[in-house]
């Protein structure tokens, strides 16, 4: 299965993937987390893993990307990844699609090309996930990262920004026939769980994540995520129900 989450920037999309991979992971499934946010630098840290070298740069690097990406016909499997591109630890393996370095350098469309390209041609077996952390807002939509996805999540903080966002992420959802979910994220008390409970479609939403001062204090000091957050169990418990329904489809 493969799960994208999105939002906008500073919700907490890094931080729920890791404590999602790291859930999943536990229950003896195989994971492939995507960095595809070109800016965030600290997904890595938050997994316990080494930085692994971009993905873009075993075709050729940014500039060729647009080309090398439009090659990419046969599907791949999770054996088929290149080593000297990926970090491990336990089930999670982690990619990265590549970052901006240099002013000037161009814009992040072709890392996106990749991953859309990427999504779309991977093929996973049934104990293996991926999990996608894209860059804040809405561009990838715009270069069909969604495309490949099965599950679309939107990662809504105490902001009007996130709950505006999570409208237009279900509308364009709809356009690519992509079931959309809403975790709520730092949520600090009952009163701002009502507000957002209230302001969006509640029925979308499949947890809330209290407001954690650890979480807070290990993503600033950049350690590793070893804690139990209330919420991510749930999570985990939805997409292995979805994962075993469609098992039993096929």
């Amino acid at each position: 299965m493969k799960i994208l989450i999105c939002g906008k920037g500073g919700c907490g999309k890094s931080t729920i993937v890791a404590l999602l991979a790291k859930e999943i992971a536990v229950r003896e499934n195989k994971v492939l987390v995507i960095d595809s946010d070109e800016s965030n630098i600290g997904l890595h840290s938050r997994l316990g893993m080494q930085k692994p070298e971009d993905f873009m740069n075993y075709f050729g690097g940014k500039k060729v990307l647009f080309e090398k990406t439009r090659e990419l016909k046969d599907k791949w499997r999770l054996d088929d990844l290149p080593r000297d591109y990926l970090t491990e630890k336990g089930n999670i393996q982690l990619l990265s699609m590549g970052k901006i370095y240099q002013f000037g350098e161009g814009c992040a469309c072709p890392i996106n090309a990749l991953s859309s390209k990427f999504l779309e041609i991977l093929d996973l077996g049934d104990e293996e996930f991926l999990i996608a952390d894209t860059d804040a807002g809405i561009e990838h939509f715009g270069r069909g990262v969604e495309k490949g996805a099965d599950i679309l999540f939107v990662v809504i903080d105490p902001s009007r920004e996130s709950i505006l966002l999570a409208e237009k992420v279900s509308e364009l959802g709809r356009q690519v026939n992509k079931p959309v979910y809403y975790i709520l994220n730092r949520i600090a008390d009952q009163e701002t769980e009502e507000f957002l409970l209230n302001s969006i479609d509640r029925e979308k939403v499949i947890a809330i994540i209290p407001e954690n001062k650890e979480v807070f204090i290990s993503g600033l000091a950049g350690n590793e995520f070893n804690m139990d957050v209330e919420g991510i169990s749930e999570i985990a418990d939805m997409l292995e129900s979805k994962k075993r329904a469609r098992v039993k489809a096929e």
